[in-house]
């Protein structure tokens, strides 16, 4: 693909609605067989729960020492941490248990890792994002336009995606605040009730460990590349892409993203039987070999950049 050698100093902006909603009739009316794909997967509870054990556990490990800490979290915590946010994703489009409740009780228990409240305050914004994809409104998964004009070249964007995480965490209080509701209070409360007890039996450096993963799993992490490769404009004219590499194998299929959009009642361990069954669709579309190449490129490609979003009005 030909790359621009233009800095991209504004959104794209779309008269058109999502594409994924008039994919997914689409899909329906010449595969009927893939509703037969919809549903639960019984495997997340014991996949959720072995990467809750594991990442509690090497907390218990961590020695004494401040360096110590932020080595095992770059080497190993921030992965863990990052298979526990798209475990989270997954539980919170409801694909775990039929219901509701419990799918939201798991979250919670997923988030005790990641120290910070954050599993059910995510699943009001992230159906946001699918519902209203693009919405210059409701869609907080997009940059605001200061963070583009702040965070520009190559150094700016690579201190953003470093600290990407803390944006993702407060862009909706400004953008799109949301009064708290009864699971998000649960979620606050349970998480204090778990994380005050647990820091006496860890201490101090293995609640670092914990905190610097969560931290580190939202920079540079390879997995993190996600976040971008997943709705940033790579090929003019494509507003979602997906990935089929091997880090798909730990991360709940979430490099799947087209399809995913298009089903989101599709879990992921099912999304590439929903991709060959319906081929036609996706393997003309753009998608990337390496979520890595993806951060280098966010980072030193001059026509990529916090602008290179899909913008539509409400």
């Amino acid at each position: 693909m030909q790359q621009s050698t233009a800095s991209r100093e504004e959104f794209y902006w779309s008269d058109l609605k999502e594409p994924h909603l008039s994919r997914r009739k689409e899909i329906l009316a010449d595969h009927p067989q893939v509703r037969a794909l919809f549903g639960t997967d019984w495997t997340i509870l014991p996949i959720t729960l072995f990467w809750i054990t594991l990442q509690l556990t090497i907390s218990f490990l961590v020695p004494a020492h401040a360096g110590w800490a932020i080595l095992m979290a770059l080497a190993f915590g921030s992965i863990i941490s990052h298979v526990l946010f798209l475990a989270i994703h997954e539980i919170t489009h409801n694909l775990a248990f039929k219901k509701e409740a419990y799918n939201n009780l798991l979250a919670i228990v997923a988030n005790f890792p990641l120290v910070i409240p954050y599993a059910m305050a995510f699943k009001r914004y992230h159906h946001l994002h699918h519902w209203k994809q693009g919405d210059v409104e409701d869609d907080v998964d997009i940059p605001c336009s200061a963070e583009a004009r702040v965070f520009k070249g190559p150094l700016g964007k690579l201190i953003w995606l470093i600290n990407q995480l803390l944006f993702y965490a407060f862009r909706p209080v400004f953008i799109r605040p949301l009064k708290m509701d009864k699971w998000q209070l649960l979620n606050l409360l349970l998480q204090i009730a778990f994380i005050v007890p647990f820091t006496f039996l860890i201490g101090g450096y293995g609640l670092l460990y914990l905190g610097l993963s969560m931290f580190f799993a939202g920079g540079l992490n390879p997995i993190a590349g996600h976040f971008i490769s997943e709705h940033y404009v790579f090929k003019e004219g494509q507003e979602t892409y997906s990935y089929y590499g091997f880090w798909n194998k730990i991360t709940f299929n979430v490099g799947y993203h087209n399809e995913h959009h298009d089903f989101p009642s599709v879990p992921g361990s099912k999304l590439p039987a929903l991709k060959a069954a319906a081929s036609e669709y996706y393997d003309d579309l753009y998608a990337h070999k390496s979520w890595s190449k993806v951060l280098w490129d966010f980072v030193m490609r001059k026509d990529v950049s916090l602008y290179s979003r899909i913008k539509r009005n409400a």
